[in-house]
């Protein structure tokens, strides 16, 4: 597909229309942010193809949302596989905080591979 520029007249010269859309405005989050480090470093032709046709912001944009929006999902469920519960959180703090964080390792972890880097 041949995205073909709009130009304006001024003087003898025709320039290009060129602005951002409301998405290219938006900052990026911090998944956003790693796969945009990861497309530029590991696949530059791919980057620099969605770069090109302007759906780069786009697809880090999505990106960025698909992954909080399964953190989201993914947390909660693994929480309750491993049988964390209001009453361990209150009786044993500690315990709760380190097994709420190895689950949100594991949740992060799976997320980059399918994501970010895949």
């Amino acid at each position: 597909m041949v995205i073909k520029p709009k130009y304006t007249r001024c003087g003898d010269y025709l320039l290009p229309e060129i602005g951002l859309s409301e998405e290219d405005k938006t900052p990026l989050g911090r998944y956003g942010e790693m796969r945009c480090r990861y497309l530029e470093e590991n696949r530059p032709g791919l980057f620099t193809r969605l770069l090109l046709s302007g759906q780069l912001m786009h697809q880090l944009h999505e990106v960025d949302r698909a992954a909080e929006q399964r953190m989201e999902t993914m947390l909660p469920q693994m929480a309750q596989k491993a049988r964390l519960t209001e009453a361990m959180k209150n009786n044993n703090p500690l315990k709760w905080a380190g097994i709420m964080n190895t689950l949100s390792a594991q949740a992060e972890e799976m997320i980059l591979e399918e994501l970010v880097y895949g």
